[in-house]
């Protein structure tokens, strides 16, 4: 499981921990995670200068590197793993899929489903054709994998698969999760800046628990408020 380059990582960020951001960062996460008390903007330094000394990764080493962070229990390892996948996001393909689940699966909570979501499994089905794998997530008994197939479209815009995305949100339209209801409304708002219409109607059309139909309404009901303003 080991890297070479991720064990120099893991080792910057343990000279780096900080116990006086520790308590607060891990109580935000509701104390599901331990952390080494790093905050985001020196993480980044942290590894930007890190990048410039190493480079980055080869692509063909990423999957261990990332396996190798991912392991390890502090959260700043998992978020420095998903900067690593960031830097090399083009070249991402269906291959990656496989590595991208065990991460879905493995320390799942919103920081990191949602980034890769939409960075990394929306950025390998802007080209890959094959569904097989969006279709066994949003029939998996595991939510996370709901979530992923539900949200990976939102930076889509025009070139949304509608049919698809509604689809999906129609098969857990009755999901009593949180976090299914949430991704919902907001996979729905972020359409609805692209084709409100279609959104409005579908809406109106499928049950929808009050969350996720309150979030999916959001964007339309600031464009009316603000259109009857203007009239006004």
């Amino acid at each position: 499981m080991n890297h070479e380059y991720a064990d120099q990582l893991i080792a910057l960020l343990k000279h780096h921990q900080n116990s006086a951001n520790r308590e607060a960062m891990e109580a935000y996460m509701r104390n599901q995670f331990e952390f080494f008390g790093i905050k985001t903007p020196e993480r980044t330094a942290l590894l930007r200068d890190f990048l410039k000394e190493n480079g980055k990764p080869p692509i063909e080493e990423l999957p261990a590197i990332v396996r190798s962070l991912w392991s390890e229990p502090q959260r700043e390892c998992q978020y420095v793993a998903l900067s690593l996948l960031d830097k090399q996001s083009r070249y991402l393909v269906k291959e990656h899929l496989p590595l991208l689940e065990e991460m879905i699966t493995d320390k799942s909570w919103w920081d990191t489903i949602d980034h890769i979501a939409s960075n990394h499994v929306g950025r390998i089905f802007q080209t890959e054709e094959d569904d097989t794998y969006l279709e066994k997530w949003i029939h998996s008994d595991h939510m996370w994998l709901n979530r992923i197939a539900i949200l990976y479209q939102l930076k889509y815009k025009e070139k949304t698969d509608e049919a698809r995305l509604f689809r999906y949100i129609s098969m857990h339209n009755q999901s009593k999760e949180f976090f299914i209801q949430k991704a919902i409304g907001w996979a729905l708002r972020e359409y609805s800046k692209t084709n409100p219409e279609a959104v409005e109607m579908f809406i109106e059309t499928v049950e929808l628990a009050p969350l996720s139909k309150r979030e999916g309404l959001k964007h339309l009901n600031r464009k009316a408020k603000s259109e009857k303003s203007v009239k006004k």
